[in-house]
């Protein structure tokens, strides 16, 4: 790693103890936006301990969303916190896992690159981790590279990372390398008290590795007092003012103000001694106003998510923030109803459709959950509800409109039905013959040309946006255009399409409000103050919609939405 001593970027190491899910991509993702807020540019990184290759094809119960960047890599859904609040668009060059790095090794070794070594992890697989490090750094040429380290200190499969990033203050310098660790305070009601200890052990793991932290981030769900900072700056070996409380916010786009109101910015800045171009208050003044608009009472507007994930958050965390960015920007606050697909197709919770003032049917694989998704699309067309449909959601509401239009069940995906007489959704005819399950996937970003005059147009052209967009893809079925005369007759409007007329890129219907599906994921590029122009279509109709049903719940009673007119069968 001698090249990197001339890499004139700084590395802030973040770790985790105690116990997961702390949060450490959105402490990642505020330290980056405080540090931009002064003019310093940051690339942020994720470093995954498991073994998979990448998260695409594990179940969302396990990993909760894929994140997938504009150049097409299936990454980690800290990836969206990184690219919402540093608003830097990433590349797969930013997630690493251990399933890539033994892949890498043990085919350099298969090509005899090894020269008949003995391949030990070190130093060959710590090597191959610091490369990578390295990389984003030469690439991005960032003042600042932050690195996540994903799990928790004292997992076994984690010690490679871990070790590596030891390394790198010897490689880079210990005037460019940073190490934060961010644990949990638990809270005993007996005594009524946090206890430090667990923060101690957690401490004492990483200094038996060779890991000191510079900061600690003492995360918890009560105050925490200065005794407590001081204790575990005595204990640990850590100044006082690099031990920072975040006591758990009502928004998570709270936490940059958070840490720089407990000065850690300009902390960062003079231990690795970082260029400061810009005040730090003009830079996050916006960011602040945000978060006190976030904070404003508001009316609220009921959007049903359909899906059959929706035990799990997590499992749609970019379409929830997608939502919240787009209420904000029409002064709404936006209450999600998750609606169970299953629920659905089993003739369950049907009158819970009712209650909602938009739909929104985001994207997913498998057949399980799919006739309930179309009862939501079936409702939205019927009851003129305001629908946005997400990938495999502008899927089902094509099918939907075909199952009315053929008078017939048997309209579908060739996904969920391979035999089905009126295939609406299939591959393309060259993606047939590929055997490799992430062979037939259009990932990434690809182009989209608009169709004047459309919702979709209009949506776009009131943000500033030219006849073409960029987007990003994940998915592997496509309309079928045998259906598209048939459709357009109908009253299907294809109005985005790729730039050679090929691939239905959006649909919507002519005769609604807004019922729009997207074959692309508009949720992977809602910013938090540049919400997308498809999710501020859908509120922006869900708006006259509720205000049209509260109208006529004043003056005559609004006409029964009975569940009875959208039965599962």
């Amino acid at each position: 790693m001698a090249e990197q001593k001339d890499n004139s970027s700084k590395y802030i190491f973040v770790t985790g103890g105690v116990l997961s899910g702390l949060g450490k991509g959105v402490t990642v993702a505020s330290i980056g936006r405080i540090l931009k807020a002064r003019g310093i540019s940051v690339a942020t990184m994720k470093l995954d301990p498991y073994l998979n290759v990448d998260p695409g094809t594990m179940s969302p119960y396990q990993h909760g969303e894929v994140f997938v960047t504009e150049d097409g890599a299936e990454t980690d859904l800290d990836l969206g916190h990184y690219e919402r609040f540093v608003d830097e668009n990433l590349s797969r060059l930013s997630n690493v896992t251990s399933g890539q790095i033994y892949n890498y090794v043990l085919n350099q070794e298969r090509r005899g690159d090894y020269l008949g070594g003995t391949i030990q992890v070190i130093p060959h697989v710590t090597n191959e981790i610091k490369r990578r490090i390295g990389l984003v750094a030469r690439t991005t040429n960032a003042d600042v590279v932050l690195v996540e380290i994903g799990g928790t200190v004292g997992d076994i499969e984690g010690l490679p990372f871990l070790e590596a990033i030891r390394q790198m203050r010897k490689d880079v310098g210990r005037r460019n390398t940073l190490y934060v660790h961010v644990t949990w305070l638990p809270y005993l009601a007996a005594s009524k008290e946090l206890k430090t200890k667990p923060t101690q052990h957690s401490v004492r793991e990483l200094r038996g590795i060779g890991l000191q932290p510079d900061v600690i981030v003492l995360r918890s769900d009560h105050p925490v007092d200065a005794d407590v900072c001081n204790k575990i700056a005595s204990f640990c070996d850590v100044e006082q003012e690099a031990v920072i409380p975040l006591v758990t916010s009502d928004t998570i786009y709270a936490v940059p103000v958070s840490l720089e109101e407990a000065d850690l910015g300009d902390w960062i800045v003079r231990q690795l001694r970082l260029p400061v171009s810009r005040d730090p208050v003009e830079g996050l003044a916006d960011w602040r106003r945000y978060v006190d608009d976030v904070r404003k009472d508001k009316p609220i507007l009921r959007i049903g998510l359909v899906g059959k994930y929706v035990e799990l958050e997590d499992a749609y965390l970019s379409v929830k923030e997608s939502l919240m960015h787009a209420g904000l920007a029409i002064d709404y606050q936006v209450e999600i109803e998750w609606i169970s697909s299953e629920d659905l197709e089993k003739g369950r919770n049907l009158q819970r459709l009712d209650t909602v003032d938009g739909i929104v049917v985001p994207g997913g694989f498998g057949y399980r959950g799919i006739e309930g998704k179309i009862v939501a699309a079936r409702y939205a067309r019927e009851h003129k509800v305001p629908y946005l449909g997400l990938c495999l959601g502008m899927q089902v509401m094509c099918i939907e409109l075909a199952r009315h239009v053929f008078h017939s069940d048997s309209p579908n995906s060739t996904e969920f039905d391979i035999s089905t007489k009126y295939p609406i959704i299939d591959l393309m005819p060259d993606q047939r013959d590929i055997a490799d399950m992430g062979g037939t996937m259009r990932l990434g970003i690809y182009p989209c040309h608009l169709k004047p005059g459309t919702k979709a147009a209009g949506a776009y052209q009131t943000l500033g946006f030219g006849s073409v967009v960029q987007e990003r893809h994940r998915h592997r079925f496509e309309f079928n255009n045998h259906y598209r005369a048939e459709m357009e007759n109908a009253g299907l409007v294809f109005s985005g399409l790729s730039p050679d007329g090929r691939l239905v890129e959006i649909s919507e219907l002519n005769d609604h409000p807004y019922m729009v599906g997207s074959q692309f994921h508009p949720e992977f590029k809602s910013r938090p103050t540049r919400p997308h122009p498809l999710f501020l279509g859908l509120l922006k109709a869900s708006k006259r919609f509720h205000e049209q049903r509260q109208s006529a719940s004043v003056g005559e009673t609004e006409p029964e939405r009975s569940p009875m007119a959208i039965s599962a069968s």
